[in-house]
């Protein structure tokens, strides 16, 4: 991808303009781009700033969803898990579970045996087993020994979720769509029918109105706040997901391990994550502001009760942690009383000219475009799906280079290799990341503020101490050289930064 296109630059007339460059809206632009359409997608942050950058990193099947009857979803879920683990490796990788069995607490062996053989069916493939005490504590012996038995073994998939965001809209900018970060819309109207979009440059201050056949308003937990829209959104309740991210040396995993809280019995989990351990979740209400995100104490105390059940030697403290970070869930609310008990299933709207879609999971992406591009079809045929295809074209690589290949796509991962200089394929500190990703990311993906670098063209201020403090200044050269910041600009970008982390990501005290 070039870098980030002005207003001016774009065609007056789209066929489809995609409102929205989160999870959702990015699975819409790869398969629309298929079709032969002239298709552009804004984003009025940065792509993936919302739930698509802030969720439990899992590509999952939803174990719990079976609990709840939901079995159309586990099973859709499980499958796409299977096409992601073989379409992008380095990107979507296998993550090994263990369930611990207590005798004195719930889950039970032989229920979660029965579950997770459903599981296993659903897959098509056998990855349950039963792990005995000797043997789990051999793999993880910082648990909770106490009336221990072993462990239910079973696997699921992790991913780096911006991550995967940003390599769905890049591949599909490469096929010629176009996507602008930075982009406020709303919609226009003629006669009650959705004409197009009034975008808004917050970076520039330039306004510009584009026709459009077709426009998607995929905004997520916003879905029902996009200006000029119609009717016709669903009543939506944003659930609060909060997260500790915490150093390996604390919390030695080598497995997610995953256990029900002490206080509620809700699933939680820990499992290691771009060389740090993420742990989570919680399941509120947000009834603030969407803009104002961040755990509260609340929410650290249940987090932290978790992790004293058990791993109850350990002793972690809020001091513990490296960052913390918090998303709001867009689920459809059935006015059930327990949050965790909404479906997470989609919800998709339309009106003349438009079509609106929500809900929905991060492992289902895929399905979810395919189905908006079908009722979008309705409208405007050419947008019809065809032949269901690979969403990622996976190649065989040295092991040392498949992250790389995942994280930027067979295409940009070569030129990659080409144009960075070999001293800065050093890793950041004892991150998992290079200098030169920092530098691509700031030459080729549409990098506008030092907080997309940081948080999410990498994680350096999720997984390091004080959000990459100790690096800031090599990494302002590095924007400098390659953005054309000047000395008050760098200024203003760290400051800007260093109060977002305070405010959003910083453990509270």
């Amino acid at each position: 991808m070039t870098p980030r296109t002005e207003l001016g630059a774009l065609a007056r007339r789209y066929d489809l303009v995609i409102v929205g460059g989160g999870i959702t809206g990015a699975g819409i632009l790869r398969e629309a781009v298929r079709s032969g359409a002239r298709v552009l997608l804004v984003e009025a942050a940065d792509f993936a700033s919302g739930t698509s950058s802030a969720s439990s990193k899992l590509v999952h099947g939803g174990l719990r969803y079976l609990k709840n009857g939901q079995w159309r979803l586990t099973l859709e879920s499980v499958r796409e898990r299977q096409r992601l683990l073989e379409e992008a490796p380095g990107l979507v990788d296998p993550q090994p579970f263990l369930m611990p069995i207590y005798a004195d607490r719930k889950p039970g062996r032989w229920l979660m045996q029965i579950g997770l053989r459903i599981y296993d069916a659903m897959a098509g493939v056998r990855r349950s087993h039963w792990m005995t005490r000797e043997a789990l504590l051999a793999a993880e012996p910082c648990l909770d020994e106490r009336h221990l038995l072993g462990a239910m073994a079973y696997e699921d998939a992790r991913t780096d979720d911006a991550r995967l965001v940003l390599r769905l809209i890049f591949e599909a900018v490469a096929e010629g769509a176009t996507a602008l970060n930075y982009v406020r819309a709303e919609l226009c109207q003629t006669s009650g029918r959705v004409r197009g979009v009034r975008l808004h440059d917050e970076i520039r201050g330039t306004v510009r109105e584009i026709d459009a056949e077709l426009v998607i308003n995929a905004t997520g937990a916003w879905a029902g706040q996009l200006p000029g829209a119609p009717d016709g959104a669903p009543r939506l309740r944003p659930l609060r997901g909060s997260h500790l991210v915490l150093p390996l040396q604390r919390l030695p995993l080598r497995h997610a391990v995953s256990w029900l809280h002490p206080q509620d019995g809700r699933p939680v989990f820990a499992y290691p994550w771009e060389g740090a351990v993420v742990y989570g979740t919680t399941d509120l209400d947000h009834r603030e502001d969407l803009a104002a995100l961040r755990i509260t104490s609340a929410e650290l105390d249940y987090l932290l009760a978790g992790l004293s059940r058990q791993f109850p030697r350990l002793r972690i403290t809020a001091a513990d942690a490296l960052s913390t970070y918090a998303g709001v869930r867009p689920v459809i609310d059935s006015g059930k009383a327990n949050p965790s008990a909404e479906s997470r299933e989609s919800a998709l709207w339309s009106s003349p000219g438009l079509v609106g879609i929500t809900g929905g999971k991060l492992t289902t992406f895929r399905t979810t475009a395919r189905e908006v591009l079908r009722a979008a079809a309705r409208q405007l045929p050419q947008l019809a799906p065809g032949a269901d295809r690979p969403v990622f074209t996976s190649a065989m690589v040295p092991a040392t280079q498949q992250r790389l290949y995942g994280r930027l796509g067979i295409a940009a991962a070569g030129a990659f290799l080409q144009e960075i200089p070999g001293d800065e394929l050093q890793p950041v500190g004892d991150t998992p990341y290079s200098w030169g990703e920092l530098r691509w990311a700031a030459r080729h993906e549409a990098v506008v503020h030092l907080d997309d670098l940081l948080l999410r063209r990498t994680r350096l201020g999720l997984v390091s101490a004080h959000g990459g403090e100790a690096w800031l200044m090599r990494i302002l050269d590095i924007c400098r050289e390659e953005l054309g910041w000047d000395a008050d600009r760098c200024t203003a970008e760290a400051q800007r930064y260093r109060a977002l982390w305070r405010a959003r990501h910083a453990p509270p005290a």
